[in-house]
């Protein structure tokens, strides 16, 4: 089966590698011939920075930072769905919102291309251990085509529609994202009353206040270490707005959502997009 892979970013580049680590030919694109060459020689892979390219495969993989850039490279007249052989599938891995889902498909089938949304559930470091839970949604033939590649590179759950691969992951970084800023109001509460912070830490671990950002990123917080960043707050904001937008689109109330929004794009504003989500701790509010 013939491969093609657009994602050289921090999170596709482990998928990618997979792939070619699981002898499978790929041709590799991103505009940077030496980041798509990083990939490539994990294996049987060929680099290119022509994204016309990418059409050839019998399945295209797409992991990209935001879902402008998937419509974009997708769509349109000068969109790969227009250069894709019928009867190719389309595995789209980025964080995108149900209704740019539900477009592609439309328009992958219009061309009679198979569309599956394979959406990444966790991080970089377990993309490239191929242990990423991958929540997968589409057609139930172009998703059985496609099953055993899925399998190689991380841990694939089918959850029956595109709408709910996306929406499982927008749900998950609402929560994760929300947390953070809670968890740095409580942090802040400490520092006034003159706490030891990471004492504090210790302590809350061992009650209701406990959580995967508590562990993952409570010492940074407590350090105001938000550098190298592991997911940018431009990003967090990014998601958060999807993943609001997404309910508010189904007529659901999500008034603390909203308040992370609007701390997230605060911190855009305060020039903090490069560091790690977690410097929303340190936005400003007045």
């Amino acid at each position: 089966m013939s491969i093609a892979f657009w994602g050289a970013g921090v999170m596709g580049s482990g998928i990618g590698r997979n792939l070619l680590r699981n002898g499978h030919e790929v041709v590799v694109y991103s505009r940077s011939l030496d980041r798509a060459k990083a990939i490539a020689s994990a294996g049987k892979g060929r680099a290119t920075d022509r994204r016309e390219d990418l059409a050839q495969g019998e399945v295209l993989f797409t992991c990209l930072a935001r879902p402008q850039h998937v419509e974009a490279g997708m769509l349109g007249e000068g969109g790969l769905y227009a250069l894709m052989k019928p009867g190719s599938v389309h595995v789209e891995c980025s964080t995108i919102g149900p209704d740019l889902a539900e477009k592609l498909a439309s328009a992958a089938r219009a061309h009679g291309i198979g569309y599956v949304q394979a959406t990444l559930g966790k991080t970089p470091a377990m993309a490239e251990k191929a242990e990423e839970p991958i929540f997968v949604g589409g057609e139930a033939e172009a998703v059985k085509k496609v099953w055993s590649l899925l399998e190689q590179v991380g841990k694939p759950e089918n959850v029956g529609s595109a709408n709910a691969s996306c929406a499982i992951k927008l749900i998950s970084n609402l929560i994760g994202m929300t947390n953070i800023a809670v968890l740095a109001e409580g942090l802040r509460i400490g520092r006034a009353a003159g706490m030891d912070m990471h004492q504090l830490l210790k302590l809350l671990a061992d009650t209701g206040a406990h959580s995967f950002q508590m562990d993952a990123r409570g010492p940074n917080i407590c350090d105001k270490a938000y550098e190298p960043a592991r997911f940018a707050l431009t990003l967090a904001l990014k998601d958060v707005g999807l993943g609001a937008d997404m309910a508010h689109g189904w007529n659901v109330p999500v008034p603390l959502f909203d308040k992370a929004r609007e701390l997230f794009a605060k911190g855009v504003e305060q020039g903090l997009s490069d560091a790690d989500c977690a410097a929303v701790a340190e936005v400003i509010v007045k």
